[in-house]
């Protein structure tokens, strides 16, 4: 298994979180205009203090699962299913990549993200896939020549 990435911040290390926002459609969707946007803006205003800290690397919210396809293989080949693989009252909403000490502290920035109340988050270490590539392109060339 690969090691998660590790950095250094102002002199400290620290490690990427991939951080899965899920959120209940259609309770998003009940809510009034009013309520999405004070959600949507509660949120975003805690992004740009996770930001400002150096914390907040990267983002993007998701579509609505409805737009989903999943791909995988059937029988060998690439099988297309129109729609998420998993029904389930929950959807993965949004995705961001945080940057912090450890996992501690990357559970104590993401409990006071407002987002929280949607339905939760998933944090994950984000692999060092960088000597697994590596390798992998060596071998590559190796086989590629005659």
């Amino acid at each position: 298994m690969a090691q998660a990435v590790q950095n250094y911040v102002k002199g400290r290390k620290t490690v990427k979180y991939m951080c899965l926002g899920y959120l209940d459609e259609k309770k998003f969707e009940a809510m009034t205009e009013a309520e999405r946007n004070t959600f949507m803006d509660a949120c975003f205003g805690y992004d740009d203090v996770l930001r400002a800290k150096g914390h907040f690397l990267s983002g993007e919210g998701l579509e609505s699962a409805r737009t989903a396809t999943t791909v995988r293989l059937k029988n060998g080949k690439p099988f297309v299913t129109d729609g998420p693989f998993i029904e389930t009252k929950e959807q993965l909403g949004g995705v961001f990549i945080l940057e912090a000490k450890d996992l501690d502290e990357a559970i104590q920035l993401i409990s006071h993200h407002p987002g929280i109340a949607a339905a939760g988050f998933e944090i994950r270490p984000i692999a060092d896939m960088s000597a697994a590539l590596q390798a992998s392109e060596k071998r590559r060339r190796l086989a590629a020549k005659p």
